[in-house]
């Protein structure tokens, strides 16, 4: 009897260069290539950044990414071409005689960049944000929706 084996392509990792210069650098390099490892595996890759969703509707990408605690005005949006960006700044830590146990809460600024799939219409973006869930609504241009096909029978 046969066995039907399913074909599944190996991926080759790209070449990259080592920038070892300090300690720190060494641990994201780890960090970098872990996360190449882990996507080459079929395992959900980090982004790097804060939790978010991209998903289309037949008119619309939508993003929604958490942003505890933030504010309209703590937020920088931005589209260029295909690449959304969204800026933010979480407050330092006051100055003082604090010595911590754990620090789990994010603070200073960050940058989380997106390549959308589908080209979209700049001047319909809405952007909102509640109870620290960023979400914005992309209108894709008339190109990129999806368009239903009526079918006749004969």
């Amino acid at each position: 009897m046969l066995d039907i084996v399913r074909n599944i392509p190996v991926q080759t990792m790209p070449w990259r260069s080592w920038n070892l210069s300090t300690v720190s650098d060494l641990f994201s390099e780890f960090d970098r290539l872990w996360n190449e490892v882990s996507a080459s595996l079929g395992s959900t890759p980090r982004t790097g950044g804060y939790a978010f969703d991209l998903y289309e509707t037949d008119d619309s990408l939508v993003v929604e990414m958490a942003v505890p605690g933030l504010r309209k005005d703590d937020l920088e949006v931005r589209l260029e071409g295909n690449q959304l960006t969204v800026r933010g700044t979480y407050p330092e830590a006051p100055d003082g005689e604090r010595r911590y146990w754990v620090r789990g809460l994010p603070r200073g600024s960050f940058v989380q960049s997106i390549t959308l799939p589908a080209s979209v219409e700049m001047d319909k973006i809405q952007a909102t944000i509640a109870d620290g869930l960023l979400r914005l609504s992309l209108p894709k241009v008339e190109q990129a929706r999806v368009k239903r096909i009526a079918i006749s029978a004969t």
